[in-house]
């Protein structure tokens, strides 16, 4: 079964579209209006494998702020949409990234409880027009959303690009591996529970 999710979300700050398929290849078309967050968006899918789409027309006239946060509201919905009910996967990975001289860190659970942990410092307000503070948002809004416990971490750099975009793909690499079927489950919940 396909594992695709479409969202559409309208408010009177965004009007977002996007579409993700967890069993990609990396393809993007992606518009936020923000050309920082659309090359980070396109770190993450490319680097996970996942096909994503996303247009957004926000109120950029006064901040990057909603933009932001509601194209990772529909991340983190769509992601858990197109898992389902999580039969055969994974469901628990982690993945360190390097970029230069930046080291990023990743742990997630796909466990339908929503936690997050997040442990990232900056040293300038913004990079290429995307706010520095929203990238804890960005990683918090895909954690409630996609009803996953996360945990990031930079572990240390300079360049706010390099250390931003190591997480990209760090949490990239996680959810990629997290979300892979495990042929020894089968069809079978990866929980003691029997339900995620």
């Amino acid at each position: 079964m396909a594992r695709i999710a479409t969202i559409e979300r309208n408010t009177r700050e965004t009007q977002i579209k996007l579409t993700l398929n967890l069993d990609g290849s990396g393809q993007v078309a992606i518009n936020t209006g923000i050309g920082m967050y659309n090359h980070m968006l396109e770190s993450f899918a490319r680097h996970g494998q996942f096909d994503l789409a996303v247009t957004c027309n926000g109120d950029l006239h006064i901040d990057d702020h909603h933009s932001v946060e509601d194209v990772a509201i529909c991340l983190g919905m769509a992601i858990d949409r197109a898992l389902g009910d999580k039969a055969g996967i994974t469901r628990t990975a982690h993945a360190y990234v390097p970029m230069d001289e930046a080291l990023a860190f990743v742990a997630l659970d796909l466990s339908g409880r929503p936690f997050h942990v997040l442990n990232f410092s900056w040293t300038n307000p913004s990079i290429g027009g995307l706010t520095c503070d929203l990238v804890e948002h960005v990683f918090e809004s895909i954690a409630i959303h996609a009803r996953m416990n996360l945990h990031a971490k930079i572990e240390y750099g300079r360049n706010d690009h390099h250390k931003a975009e190591a997480l990209f793909k760090a949490l990239a690499r996680a959810l990629d591996s997290a979300t892979k079927h495990d042929p020894r489950l089968g069809d079978a919940i990866p929980s003691t529970k029997g339900v995620i």
